[in-house]
């Protein structure tokens, strides 16, 4: 195979991704082998793919494609969530579109449309994964609704009904105007917004005083029976007054001692309402008193249970005031506090409003702020499937990384709240609960089964399906994908959770990792990890990698909203889908935000770059047909060096890869490859120009090249596959492929030989430095002293730096040479004769800066090793590291000055 002279990922990447498609490479079956299993985190239905997909799917693919070149059975199940909220918002807004209204159509109208439109746009996101690489057995594509999915769905709130834990009941829940829909805590987006805090006044009923303001602690009794006496509270909500069942202040505040046992009467509508103590109320928060609203705040709603106030709902489900307010009935909320406010000016119930910033809840899905509001609602009770949930993460079943969201999984676990699971929807698995004539309700998977039941009770005996309603909401999405692990493989074992299940759930499950973020740790992890125990009696996965949040350079969220997040596939057209992911996983350590800059996908281009030049190089070598001594042992040096180094880094990259440190996993791939292995090991062995390469060097290189690609093809697949065809690497069969390809195993590594070639390259370094400093050419040959202080035979690499710093005369000395640069390597000197290359005076100067320097840092070293404190306390090897720093700034400032006694 030819190699095209510049890299070009769009000219490889769509044809190796459809190879292996076509060749089954990303399709699993059971097998004799170990199985290696992740389910993806299913994208909604009606996504298209961000930075977060991109990182969350670059790490999956990069553990899968490892574990498949480590010879398991890697099995990456891919699909989607059905996403009701989102869902029937995009399918309501295409109806619009065409002049219907869901409200004059059916349910199975509806859900045609709905259907309709997810087979159009609902697999956009899943094609784009596979531009990114994502190797997933895609025949495994999966759907919650699905079905299979769905009836597993049904049964499981069945199952759970059965066992008390599903409840129907009026409770607070975060209520979205908008979307008419109750929805989860997850799916509300807390923003800090500007409002206005309102001091409105109520009159104390039956009393005469002046006002009882926050901003006065001596009160004056009126002069006149006429005076009226009023309490101020603030409050950001003034459309809410009157929705008002009382006044609440602390026991404890004497300010209001003399209104124990008063009333007040709530402004514009005069209805009297009672001042009642609590706690609760904290005395120097605002006025220290507090307006009750129990219908439309959910600490109020707990304070009026805990006190028995009536609940006076206001507010119709699209946000605009009904008849219980009294006053501006049909009114949008947020025009009503307009006009309350004005209403409570003009009356005098107003004593000022202050500009006041607070967090506001709003639909993630239809951006409207969230009314708390009660609602008859189906609850699952969490508490008691909430704690072997805990006990698998405590207990180290499961494994979170990093572990510093243990803590947080704790408290969330041991403060949990029962779940909410309606959805006034139509898009989502409708709840299998059938009301009577009578309001009596059963909970049965069809009609026929609600019938029976029905007609087994005397008070809806004689019952026929057409007298039975079926409940019209629909479950919350995570109802479903809180089964995801499971229904993916076998979901009929819901129904029976004592069955073993069919031959894929009993290989593939519990599955081995799950990569996700921290934000739904909670939500669907936990809920996952509850389902996993109740139906299969363990935890779905084994280790659960949380990433972090993907951030501009700004430390700014990426969103649409604020344009700060570049379109990934505009990413992948412009840098590749191998440099966008080596971009992405070098800023992205588990568990911490990623900063974000596209200088990352450059950076990854440009390893792609100088793998493939440096890959031109090998390919472009010509062997020698007679063996060269000189060079074959020299280069054997080179050769022994690499491997060695090669080892060394393999067993860092593993142990990486155990603890699941990605982004240094790839780092010391990085640095293999990039610094050693082309900066250092292709200069080497690399021949003179138009001269052959040894036989057996070549043949060297070109296995370390393929054992490079091996280790590079999890990070960067379409490169690696690319050269891997090529003929370099001789005839092969065509399923011989890198996705396949076996990784290499480490071998023992030769530490002397690393420690010596490490002193070697910074001798080179150091020569190469003087060069750049002194302003002498490359093609200037230098000379060479050294004064040995070590075990090191120099011999044996003196043509690897005569070589490398173009050294034409290597001389050993046992006194330090006059008029020379010189430089410590460990504990050997080496001596650069400079006469007629440099300024004697200036090189004077330059030394003594350096003196000056180097004396200021011994300083500084020798103020802590003399701190007692310092010395006892700190670790041995810090104080270890400091003294080797003294003694090598001691050793620099000798050679240094003996080099400025030699310019004379």
């Amino acid at each position: 195979m030819s190699i095209a002279d510049k890299y070009s990922p769009k000219d490889f990447e769509d044809k190796w991704y459809q190879f292996w498609m076509e060749n089954d490479f990303f399709k699993s079956v059971p097998d004799d082998r170990e199985p290696y299993t992740i389910v993806i985190p299913p994208p909604n239905v009606t996504g298209v793919l961000h930075m977060g997909h991109m990182l969350n799917n670059t790490i999956q693919d990069v553990l899968v494609r490892r574990a498949r070149m480590k010879g398991k059975n890697a099995c990456w199940v891919p699909g989607t969530d059905h996403a009701s909220i989102a869902t029937e918002a995009k399918v309501v807004a295409m109806l619009k579109e065409k002049g219907i209204d869901k409200k004059n159509i059916s349910r199975e109208e509806f859900l045609r449309y709905a259907y309709e439109w997810k087979d159009k746009y609902g697999g956009i996101i899943l094609d784009q994964l596979k531009k990114l690489g994502a190797s997933c057995d895609w025949d495994r594509t999966a759907f919650t609704m699905d079905p299979a999915m769905s009836e597993a769905v049904i049964d499981t709130f069945i199952h759970l009904y059965k066992k008390g834990l599903i409840y129907r009941g009026v409770r607070m829940v975060n209520w979205d105007p908008k979307g008419l829909t109750a929805v989860s805590d997850e799916e509300v987006i807390r923003k800090e917004v500007n409002q206005k805090l309102y001091y409105i006044k109520y009159e104390v009923k039956g009393q005469q005083s002046a006002v009882l303001s926050p901003h006065t602690t001596d009160y004056q009794l009126p002069t006149t029976a006429s005076d009226t006496q009023y309490l101020v509270i603030a409050t950001t909500r003034p459309e809410t007054i009157m929705a008002d069942a009382a006044i609440c202040i602390n026991p404890n505040d004497e300010r209001y001692f003399h209104l124990h046992g008063k009333s007040v009467l709530v402004p514009l509508i005069n209805r009297e309402i009672p001042v009642i103590l609590d706690e609760y109320v904290t005395m120097d928060f605002g006025t220290g008193c507090l307006k009750v609203t129990p219908a439309h705040d959910l600490n109020d709603y707990e304070l009026g249970q805990k006190h028995h106030l009536p609940v006076i709902d206001i507010l119709n489900d699209n946000g605009t005031l009904n008849e219980k307010a009294q006053i501006l009935v049909g009114e949008e909320r947020f025009i009503a506090r307009k006009k309350i406010a004005k209403m409570l000016e003009e009356s005098g119930n107003l004593e000022k409003v202050e500009d006041y910033k607070s967090q506001i809840g709003f639909s993630e899905r239809t951006d409207a702020a969230i009314e708390p509001k009660l609602s008859m609602q189906w609850f699952c009770k969490m508490e008691e499937m909430a704690k072997p949930a805990l006990d698998y993460v405590i207990d180290g079943g499961v494994k979170l990384i990093p572990d510093k969201f243990i803590n947080t999984y704790r408290y969330w676990m041991e403060n949990v709240k029962d779940w909410c699971v309606s959805r006034q929807l139509w898009w989502g698995q409708q709840i299998p609960a059938w009301y009577a004539p009578n309001g009596e309700v059963v909970v049965a998977k069809t009609t026929e089964e609600a019938i029976s039941q029905f007609n087994l009770q005397p008070s809806t005996f004689h019952l026929q399906p057409s007298h039975i309603k079926q409940d019209e909401d629909v479950l919350d999405t995570w109802f479903s994908s809180w089964l995801w692990p499971i229904s993916v493989f076998d979901p009929s074992v819901i129904a029976n959770p004592k069955s073993k299940g069919n031959a894929d759930i009993q290989y593939y499950y519990p599955t081995n990792d799950l990569v996700t973020a921290p934000e739904i740790l909670f939500f669907w992890v936990a809920r996952m990890i509850m389902a996993g125990h109740e139906f299969r009696g363990e935890a779905p996965f084994k280790n659960v990698y949380l990433t972090g949040i993907v951030r501009d350079k700004l430390g700014r969220k990426m969103s649409k909203s604020l344009g700060n997040s570049p379109d990934p596939l505009e990413l992948i057209e412009r840098f590749g889908a191998d440099g966008v992911r080596v971009g992405m996983l070098l800023c992205s350590p588990a568990g911490n935000d990623i900063m974000f800059d596209e200088s990352s996908c450059e950076q990854g281009r440009n390893f792609a770059n100088k793998i493939w030049n440096a890959f031109k190089l090998v390919k472009g070598f010509s062997i020698a047909t007679v063996k060269s001594e000189g060079a074959g042992l020299t280069n054997q040096v080179a050769i022994e060096w690499f491997q060695s180094r090669f080892n060394e880094a393999l067993a860092e990259i593993e142990n990486n890869f155990r603890q699941y440190r990605l982004s240094e996993a790839l780092m010391a791939t990085y640095k293999l490859v990039w610094d050693d292995f082309c900066a250092w090991y292709l200069e080497m062995i690399k021949p003179a120009y138009l001269q052959p390469i040894d036989a057996e060097t070549y043949k060297a290189t070109v296995g370390f090249f393929k054992d490079i690609l091996k280790l590079l093809h999890p990070f960067m697949p379409f490169l690696t596959e690319e050269l891997w065809h090529d003929d370099v690497f001789g005839e092969r069969e065509k399923t011989d492929c890198c996705i396949v390809a076996q990784l290499p195993d480490a071998t023992k590594t030769n530490d002397k030989l690393l420690k010596e070639i490490d002193a070697v390259k910074q001798i080179v370094s150091e020569i190469r430095n003087i060069r750049n400093t002194k302003q002498i050419s490359p093609k200037e040959a230098l000379e060479l002293s050294i004064k040995v202080n070590s075990e090191i035979d120099f011999k044996e690499y003196q043509p690897i730096i005569s070589k490398l710093a173009n050294i034409s005369t290597f001389n050993f000395v046992d006194e330090k040479i006059n008029g020379a640069a010189s430089f410590l390597v460990n504990r050997d000197e080496f001596f650069v004769p400079l006469a007629g290359n440099i300024d004697v005076e200036a090189e004077k100067e330059n030394i003594q800066k350096e003196i000056i320097y180097l004396k200021g840092f011994l300083k500084s070293v020798d103020a802590k090793l003399s701190n007692q404190r310092f010395v006892q306390n700190a670790k041995p090897e810090i104080v270890v590291n400091e003294q080797n720093k003294k003694a090598d700034a001691e050793a620099k400032i000798k050679i240094l000055e003996d080099s400025l006694a030699g310019l004379g």
